[in-house]
């Protein structure tokens, strides 16, 4: 049986809203892959409602490309807590969180959700640009770590 990573983690130590390194993968060409851990709520005491966290997924994935090159993939994780991102070469954490919160305060000031027809997404009724906003607002507020286990405030949202 093949080990998950993220299943690995300690989620009752973890300290959100944070950015984690969740692996880096060498394909035997050279080619590196790595998977972020984007942590914007602490596991198990909070979720993102379905309208929230799909919109902004769409944000972001239109958003963070224009910060950082060589992302392939956004995808919300299953438990509604933040979002896994995949991404070509080598990036340090820091750098993630950094263009992160840049993005954040793009979603928070946005009028307008992309990619939102019916023949662009496939459950176009389902988003909420006001909550989208809402959840962008407490990760800025609190400020994104770089560490998943240390909080840059005194409360974990």
């Amino acid at each position: 049986m093949a080990l998950v990573e993220s299943f690995l983690l300690d989620h009752t130590k973890v300290k959100a809203p944070y950015v984690r390194l969740a692996g880096t993968e060498q394909h035997e060409k050279g080619s590196v892959l790595q998977k972020y851990d984007l942590r914007f709520l602490q596991p198990n005491h909070d979720s993102i409602p379905t309208s929230a966290i799909h919109t902004l997924e769409h944000l972001l994935a239109t958003y963070l490309r224009d910060e950082l090159e060589g992302i392939v993939d956004i995808s919300p994780m299953g438990c509604r807590t933040g979002f896994y991102m995949i991404i070509w070469n080598e990036h340090e954490p820091k750098d993630v969180a950094a263009a992160l919160t840049t993005v954040l305060k793009k979603v928070i000031e946005t009028e307008h959700i992309p990619a939102v027809s019916a023949l662009e997404c496939g459950n176009y009724r389902d988003h909420s640009l006001f909550a989208a906003q809402e959840y962008a607002k407490l990760v800025v507020e609190a400020g994104l770590s770089d560490d998943p286990f240390r909080s840059l405030t005194a409360e974990t949202v």
